[in-house]
């Protein structure tokens, strides 16, 4: 993120001005804010989204073929590989209903993170907090979960 972006100010930072501060007052910057604040947060407690940056052991694709939906799916995982995160991306302005991805394991997964929700700006779409794995294959993976993409947003979910 560049200087102010984390505020959605709406000029471009410049070195002889402060930040607009002021834009805070307003729901969907104090929501922008909120994001990379809890963004942040999630990424110095789940050790998946850094340990292994520079291995290929720490990133595996789950789906980069649906240009149709512009949908991207990839998995981050930690050095014992058992802690993950599944990161699902929805680059439309269109909810995904019922969209269906494979999964290492079954369980139940939550979801940790929605960029789509209230309190971030969002429309509020989601999944409830999390979903239960099915054993239908999917993607060369011998479970699958079924999940409400929210428009333009990211999700993050993890086993339970």
């Amino acid at each position: 993120l560049y200087m102010g972006a984390e505020l959605g100010q709406k000029r471009e930072w410049q070195h002889d001005g402060s930040l607009e501060w002021h834009v805070l007052q307003y729901p969907l910057h104090a929501g922008a804010r909120s994001w990379v604040r809890d963004l942040n947060h999630f990424y110095r407690a789940t050790p998946a989204l850094y340990q292994l940056d520079f291995s290929a052991g720490g990133f595996e694709w789950i789906d980069h073929s649906d240009s149709q939906s512009s949908v991207i799916a990839f998995l981050r995982k930690d050095r014992s590989g058992r802690g993950m995160v599944l990161v699902v991306c929805n680059f439309t302005p269109v909810p995904r209903p019922n969209y269906r991805l494979g999964v290492p394991c079954g369980g139940r997964w939550r979801e940790c993170l929605n960029s789509d929700a209230a309190l971030y700006g969002g429309s509020g779409q989601g999944n409830m907090g999390g979903v239960d794995a099915a054993p239908l294959p999917a993607h060369g993976r011998f479970h699958s979960l079924t999940l409400t993409l929210p428009p333009l947003a990211a999700l993050f979910l993890q086993p339970q």
